[in-house]
């Protein structure tokens, strides 16, 4: 039996997601400030497209399923294998206490 996953907490995780994305940037840019608005998600049937300025940052799952043979759960993030379609395997969860940066490197908080 699978867990439910109320909706205001997957977007409070993708809120928290798009901040590490953002803290990330700002940091590797050497403080440069960088406006979370230029950051936006666009929703998708099975996923959720993460968009920085013109270009995929990334995908986050829906719901369960299977993409290209490999499971995936809710909250998984996949990295873009263009600007359609989430790569094969996944790079980690929303749900998780780590955050995904912008290099797609999981740091702890």
């Amino acid at each position: 039996m699978g867990v439910k996953v109320v909706k205001k907490d997957f977007d409070t995780a993708v809120d928290n997601l798009l901040l590490g994305i953002t803290a990330d940037f700002v940091n590797w840019s050497n403080g440069n400030p960088y406006r979370i608005d230029e950051i936006r998600v666009k929703p998708g049937r099975k996923f959720v497209k993460v968009i920085r300025g013109s270009s995929v940052w990334g995908f986050i799952a829906k719901g369960s399923g299977v993409h290209k043979g490999i499971p995936y759960e809710i909250g998984d993030v996949f990295k873009a294998a263009g600007w359609n379609a989430p790569a094969k395997h996944v790079r980690g969860n929303i749900f998780d206490e780590k955050i995904i940066g912008m290099l797609g490197l999981a740091r702890t908080i």
